[in-house]
């Protein structure tokens, strides 16, 4: 286990940066701010502010005007932190360039950039596949985009799938929500994976209150949580109801020693059963993997906390995170859902990381 921010200090807040694989020492020195921003739907983005006014040779002028460096389509590589901390943080491509004029301050450009995931979000299709699994379907869409699958997940096969005036990553994000299951790109690689198998690949890391840790806030809520879900479908060829209900067993070792929403609920409100009607699944497998997948995304949801840390390269969408000093209903191993390392300049500024943490249990 890994304790972040420890001993307390300034964390060297220079970032990296290479344009087309090649290191950019003055770009670096131009950049004003940055924010990285990953989630667990995939499709990480980047926004980069430089400052463009300088002397190019000739006098004053705009420095990335010309679009020799900084052009659509060219790839951008980020990397932050310093030691141990340092790792490439983001690898995309620019997809707008916007120009700034702030009164008072020398003219910016921004740089606005996509992962590769953004082939998918740009490719709009209407097919359907037949009597595959959507794993199958998930090594095709990658197939499509000249990427490497890497998928670690159990997919029933399905008489009909269609994707139907969506985006490959829209329609890719749905099916992958059915399976509970997540998705992101590396690279030139597609993964797709279930939230333990994710978790598993990662050591975990420790926050300290007041330590690595700058601040927190976080909420138990039982607004949206139920003791069980319910899904229904219909079976075409055998002509039966199919049905399947999920409960807090689902999550397994997941929820480790805390109490579940669905044991709290039980004991404060009583049974509170969520029948969900949107879905219409065709075999009972598929019914099954559905209610789970729905059980288990609304019971991570429960305790959701948000906070800010000493900049660290380490802490990425789907790394555990175990946080301290918070009493003993809310310590505990927390799941990053979302994550944006932000760098700034301006005085106050330097490298940190803002995070979204989600846990499915309370302590004891």
């Amino acid at each position: 286990m890994l304790e972040l921010g420890v001993p307390p200090g300034i964390v060297a807040a220079e970032a990296a940066l290479m344009v087309e694989g090649e290191a950019q020492p003055r770009l670096s020195a131009a950049l004003l701010a940055l924010t990285v921003t990953e989630t667990t739907e995939g499709l990480y983005r980047c926004e980069a502010r430089f400052g463009n006014w300088g002397d190019r040779g000739q006098g004053p002028d705009y420095l990335y005007f010309d679009r020799t460096l900084l052009d659509f389509g060219k790839t951008l590589t980020v990397s932050l932190g310093a030691g141990l901390e340092e790792a490439t943080v983001f690898t995309g491509r620019i997809s707008a360039l916007e120009g700034q004029y702030p009164a008072g301050e020398p003219p910016q450009i921004v740089a606005l950039l996509e992962d590769a995931a953004q082939s998918l979000r740009q490719t709009r299709r209407t097919r359907t596949f037949e009597h595959l699994s959507d794993r199958a379907v998930f090594e095709k869409i990658a197939q499509d985009h000249g990427l490497q699958a890497d998928l670690d997940l159990e997919a029933p096969t399905c008489p009909v799938i269609a994707q139907l005036n969506q985006s490959d990553l829209a329609f890719l994000r749905d099916r992958v929500r059915r399976l509970g299951a997540e998705v992101w790109v590396d690279g030139t690689t597609l993964h797709v994976q279930g939230r333990r198998q994710r978790q598993q690949r990662n050591d975990q890391l420790t926050l300290v209150l007041n330590r690595g840790l700058l601040e927190f806030s976080v909420i138990a809520d039982t607004a949206n949580q139920a003791t069980q879900v319910v899904v229904s479908g219909w079976d075409v060829q055998g002509k039966r109801r199919l049905e399947h209900t999920a409960t807090d067993r689902t999550l397994g070792s997941e929820l480790g020693q805390d109490t579940s929403a669905a044991g709290i609920v039980r004991q404060a409100f009583g049974e509170r059963t969520d029948r969900m009607v949107q879905h219409m699944p065709l075999t009972s497998a598929e019914t099954q993997a559905i209610a789970e997948a729905s059980f288990r995304a609304q019971a991570r949801r429960f305790v959701v906390g948000t906070g800010k840390a000493r900049g660290d390269a380490r802490l990425r969408v789907g790394r555990a995170i175990a946080l301290t000093g918070l009493g003993p209903l809310f310590d505990g191993t927390y799941y990053l859902s979302e994550v944006h390392h932000c760098f700034s300049r301006r005085p106050g500024g330097g490298y940190t990381t803002d995070f979204v943490v989600e846990r499915p249990g309370l302590g004891s």
